[in-house]
């Protein structure tokens, strides 16, 4: 007797993805591509919806970009306990225009039981050599971390846990 063999699903779009894990950075056209408790990684193509009216990237956009990959990444690394952002320093270094690709890079430089800190980097890939990039900005992110889950937000940590790769 043949087994029969069943489609396996697809693996979820990286847009798919980011909708369920961030809906903000979704809204934005981010796209998360890694989800680890040691890295966490996408990217963004700079549109009218993430420009301020210079045809800029909005520094606001790099500072949630920042803050939401190093806060995802701090949930993970303290076992899906709830975290906090309690500081967010961000030096813009480069600026990104309308159509350009920017690459977010988010990881840990300490992981204590209570304090995290995070480095975020966001940086201009050079679309003649997508080896090549430029540093757009740089950020520290200090995230207050292992604080109890309430009780209305218990299943917050189960889109993380389902495309994190642990």
């Amino acid at each position: 007797m043949a087994l029969q063999s069943h489609p396996q699903p697809s693996p979820p779009s990286s847009g798919d993805k980011t909708e369920a894990l961030d809906p903000l950075l979704h809204a934005f056209g981010f796209k998360i591509e890694e989800v680890t408790p040691h890295n966490v990684c996408g990217h963004l193509r700079v549109t009218e919806k993430s420009c301020q009216p210079f045809k800029v990237l909005h520094g606001g956009v790099s500072a949630l970009i920042s803050e939401s990959l190093a806060s995802m990444g701090a949930h993970l690394a303290s076992g899906l306990q709830r975290v906090a952002g309690i500081h967010l320093s961000i030096n813009h270094t480069k600026r990104a225009e309308l159509g350009d690709l920017i690459y977010g890079e988010a990881s840990p430089i300490s992981v204590g039981k209570t304090i995290q800190v995070w480095e975020v980097r966001l940086s201009k890939i050079d679309p003649s050599n997508s080896g090549l990039k430029f540093l757009v900005s740089s950020s520290r992110v200090t995230l207050l971390c292992n604080m109890s889950v309430p009780e209305h937000a218990k299943d917050a940590g189960q889109a993380l846990k389902k495309y994190a790769k642990l």
